[in-house]
């Protein structure tokens, strides 16, 4: 989803009612289902100008930039969790949420990093997506979504409490300096390495998708 699809509040669930996000996200891509390598300006974009990336030497970033509210990403969560939990040594890979408004992608960002404060990612990230796009949950205000974590057994104060912390402002900044430098306008998008960026839109399908990353991080690797 791009930019101006989010400027309609409601459009996230009525895409995803009627079962039209899967279909706005699965244009064919005929050069690389045909088995050739990816092509630069068609299945990824490599940057201007290079973002700045946080992995120690020798390891290549990827990020992904997401929103918990889009029905693409809860569409791609589940391949990408599937790719990430087998990743090289070499690769370094996280997850950055994306705010192009502060309500509900400020609120969402905050709930990402204050479940990332408190060590909760692996068991509650996916859970979000569900609650949202499977129980049809408005997880759009912090005592909504502070409702929502104490019945998963989390202290419902001291989540709230971390959500507005410094640390989890600092990482919001942070956050959104990083898109701004990857020029993000629709998610899910994939970051390699500060240079190059893919997405389900240029590539048709999540498996696509991520076949380019693992192209691109091969093109890196190789000092292309």
């Amino acid at each position: 989803m791009n930019r101006r699809e989010f400027s309609i509040q409601t459009l996230s669930a009525t895409l995803g009612a009627a079962g039209l996000g899967a279909g706005v996200a699965s244009l064919p891509s005929l050069a690389l289902a045909q088995g050739g390598e990816p092509v630069e300006g068609t299945h990824y974009v490599k940057l201007t100008q290079a973002a700045p990336t946080t992995a120690p030497a020798g390891k290549v970033e990827v990020v992904e930039f997401f929103w918990y509210g889009c029905p693409h990403c809860n569409h791609f969560e589940p391949y990408l969790a599937a790719w990430a939990a087998k990743v090289p040594a070499d690769v370094a890979f996280r997850r950055v949420p994306v705010a192009f408004r502060e309500n509900p992608f400020g609120v969402h960002q905050r709930l990402f990093y204050a479940l990332d404060s408190m060590g909760l990612l692996p068991t509650l990230h996916a859970k979000v997506f569900h609650a949202i796009h499977e129980e049809g949950l408005k997880l759009d205000k912090p005592e909504l979504i502070a409702d929502w974590i104490a019945k998963q057994g989390v202290d419902k104060a001291k989540f709230l409490s971390v959500m507005e912390s410094f640390g989890v402002q600092t990482k919001c900044r942070q956050a959104r300096t990083l898109a701004d430098a990857y020029k993000i306008d629709g998610v899910p998008t994939v970051g390699i390495a500060g240079l190059y960026y893919t997405s389900v839109g240029l590539n048709g399908t999540p498996e696509k998708t991520l076949a380019t990353t693992d192209a691109l991080i091969n093109k890196v690797r190789k000092g292309k």
